[in-house]
């Protein structure tokens, strides 16, 4: 990989030398400032001002030098404009061809300026980790809290590069205009979706998403996995690797055993309740039976991460043969009379949940090339699972008997997905490839999803700790080399994976704590709308279990779509964090409206309340996971105790709890049930907000 300096050198506009941050200089104060406190020349006070005020004065630099250059290419274009306002009096198409040539010099000229922003917003983001990581400290945090949002903000300037767009559309708008389009009169506001013939836009809107994050619905949906994707493209070595460890067919295997988990989660919830009153216990121990598969589900995701730092096929054997069991001994349980058994097959299932080799198949074996495309396809595939097990559930609405074998509403599920499990497990005996892992080196992990965010050993501590740490020496000797790059950012102490619960929880900053709060925030909300639903609206709508299931399946499928809308066009309108506070505001609205306040509760009021509830908690699940992926330390993107496993230890607990909750507040009475659950997921919403407000400038 070409170091930073190197490529910042190589790529510059030899005549605007002077206007790209001094990356070089940046290095070797930093490396001095390290010496000085070391030697107690300058207190810690004394050097945050003075690089505070160092990295001001670059950023300033650049910006004034960014808006000259933009008001140049504007007048630039305001003068060629006046040209084509004579063209089109007097026709000349020799005159016309000179002006097109003219507007693609002011393209070229911006794609310059914008490699130009892309160059010295990269230098930002790398200077600024240099000196977290130098002095462990959350320096990065308060220096982009405090300046970007402030009216003058320069910082903006550089990273949401204001005004290229107005630059751009006026480009566009005079280059289609000048096609060869004789006797028209129509402009690109008048159709929009035409294509644009000239090379040089495409050129510049390549450019524009090169700065842009990009947010479109693959790019979505990917983060919505949390699944680690590389920043720099991958060396022809690099590829040939990582072609001979991807098998597509592995890779389907695991998209599959995702739907039929989430399938397996969620097709006996309509009939939980019905299923826990034949066995004499009361409806709302459906919480406990529902439940029960994520109280599994906490262990079982880190052994299963574990496991597969070194295999994939034997986890995946195991939890087909363990949720076989498990579903058999769910279906079982009818004839035995059994709760305990019932509730010892869902714990069997959660136990054979593997969500998190799955995760972890795709981030380490899938091509760079393609990651995202199955990262997109792992979020489908849980979506689809989700909304397919209550329709399942409501089909099957037989009964009869086969010996002494109960088949019914509440046994066929159990049954159903046995079959679907025993299959699989032959489909993955027979084709399913594990990949060379010859060429994977102690799980050193690659890139972060993210590299806007900084990675320190010690980020809990903060001021408590000494600005110097022990590998000060190793650091200073790395430093020595003036045009090597992040060698000290990429050492090997500190792009080691965690090693235990503890460690992660050291690298999780304040801005990771918080969307790990939201994430379970949402996962509560969700878990209590969803579990009680057969309940709920059996006590005050008397629906039935076809009812219930139809309901339920339609929340489901409102998942997809409502991904492709936030991910392709509302992603693209607002930032993350005002998507993040929107949906955490709309979702409590939705639990809100959910409150039984009055003597009657209507269908309506349950209905669009839930989709309210239901939908709001979906586009923040989207919005926080793609917001932890960048906020989240390198060190957790690979290993066992990395990111994915975490939000998902956080969304299984808060499944727990709130299944918990359910069973609990069952003996107040059904008739309290729903205001009883709905209060703790209304306070642990406004504390998430509140929490999201305290952070809100940490999530740039």
């Amino acid at each position: 990989m070409v170091n930073f300096g190197k490529k910042l050198t190589a790529d510059q506009v030899p005549e605007w030398r002077g206007y790209y941050i001094n990356y070089k200089l940046m290095k070797k104060k930093v490396k001095q400032y390290g010496q000085q406190l070391q030697q107690g020349e300058k207190d810690r006070r004394r050097v945050l001002k003075d690089f505070s005020k160092m990295l001001d004065d670059q950023i300033e630099k650049i910006v004034l030098f960014l808006l000259e250059q933009q008001g140049m290419l504007a007048s630039r274009i305001e003068k060629l404009g006046k040209q084509r306002a004579i063209l089109a009096e007097q026709p000349d198409i020799s005159g016309i061809a000179d002006l097109r040539e003219a507007y693609r010099e002011v393209g070229l000229d911006l794609i310059k300026l914008l490699k130009f922003v892309d160059l010295n917003a990269t230098g930002i983001r790398k200077i600024l980790k240099k000196f977290d990581k130098r002095f462990s400290y959350r320096f990065t945090d308060y220096y982009v809290s405090s300046r970007s949002n402030h009216p003058y903000s320069q910082l903006q300037q550089v990273f949401k590069h204001v005004g290229v767009g107005a630059v751009v559309g006026a480009l566009s708008r005079n280059l289609v205009d000048l096609q060869e389009r004789q006797g028209s009169y129509l402009s690109i506001y008048d159709q929009p979706t035409t294509a644009l013939k000239d090379p040089i836009i495409d050129m510049i809107n390549s450019s524009v998403d090169k700065l842009t994050r990009s947010t479109n619905f693959l790019r979505f949906l990917g983060q919505h996995a949390l699944i680690a994707h590389e920043e720099s493209p991958s060396t022809a070595g690099e590829e040939e690797i990582e072609d001979q460890k991807y098998h597509f067919i592995s890779l389907m295997l695991n998209l599959v055993n995702t739907f039929l988990y989430m399938v397996n989660t969620y097709i006996i919830v309509p009939t939980a309740d019905d299923y826990s009153v034949s066995l004499g216990a009361a409806s709302t121990v459906c919480g406990v039976v529902i439940g029960s598969m994520a109280v599994a589900q906490i262990f079982s995701s880190v052994y299963f991460s574990a496991w597969s730092n070194k295999s994939y096929f034997r986890p995946l054997v195991f939890s087909s043969i363990v949720l076989f069991l498990g579903n058999v001994c769910y279906a079982m349980a009818y004839d035995m009379n059994s709760l305990t058994v019932l509730i010892v097959g869902r714990l069997l299932c959660g136990l054979g949940s593997a969500r998190a080799v799955n995760r972890r198949y795709i981030s380490d074996c899938v091509p760079a090339r393609i990651r995202m495309q199955a990262s997109a396809g792992f979020v489908s595939a849980s979506a689809l699972g989700m909304a397919c097990g209550p329709a399942l559930a409501g089909l099957l609405q037989w009964r009869f008997k086969i010996y002494m074998v109960t088949f019914s509403q509440s046994t066929l599920p159990g049954w159903l997905m046995a079959v679907a499990w025993l299959l699989y497990l032959v489909w993955l005996c027979i084709t399913f490839k594990e990949p060379n892992r010859a060429d994977e080196v102690n799980d050193t992990p690659q890139n972060p999803v993210s590299g806007q965010r900084v990675d320190i050993e010690q980020v809990e501590n903060g001021l408590a700790h000494p600005l110097l740490g022990d590998s000060e020496t190793k650091q200073n000797d790395e430093d020595d080399d003036e045009e090597e790059d992040d060698s000290e950012e990429c050492a090997q102490d500190s792009r080691k994976p965690a090693t235990s619960i503890g460690s992660a929880y050291r690298l999780l900053t304040p801005s990771v704590k918080v969307q790990l709060l939201i994430y379970f925030m949402l996962k509560y909300a969700m878990e209590i709308l969803l579990s009680e639903s057969s309940v709920i609206t059996n006590h005050y709508f008397k629906w039935d279990t076809s009812a219930v299931a139809i309901f339920l399946a339609v929340l489901g499928l409102t998942v997809l779509p409502i991904n492709a809308v936030v991910g392709t066009y509302i992603s693209n309108m607002f930032e993350d964090r005002q998507l993040l506070m929107a949906s955490q505001i709309m979702l409590l609205v939705g639990i809100v409206s959910s409150f039984k306040v009055t003597s009657t509760y209507s269908v309506a009021q349950y209905v669009i309340s839930a989709l309210v509830t239901f939908v709001s908690a979906e586009v923040l699940e989207g919005v926080n996971l793609s917001l932890l992926s960048s906020v989240m330390s390198s060190r957790l993107s690979r290993g066992t105790y990395n990111g994915g496993l975490l939000s998902t230890e956080a969304g299984t607990l808060a499944r727990v709890v709130a299944d918990c909750t359910i069973t609990g507040a069952g003996y107040l009475g059904i008739g309290s049930l729903l205001n009883v659950t709905l209060l703790p997921s209304l306070v642990i919403c406004a504390v998430s907000i509140a929490c999201t407000f305290l952070t809100y400038n940490s999530l740039f």
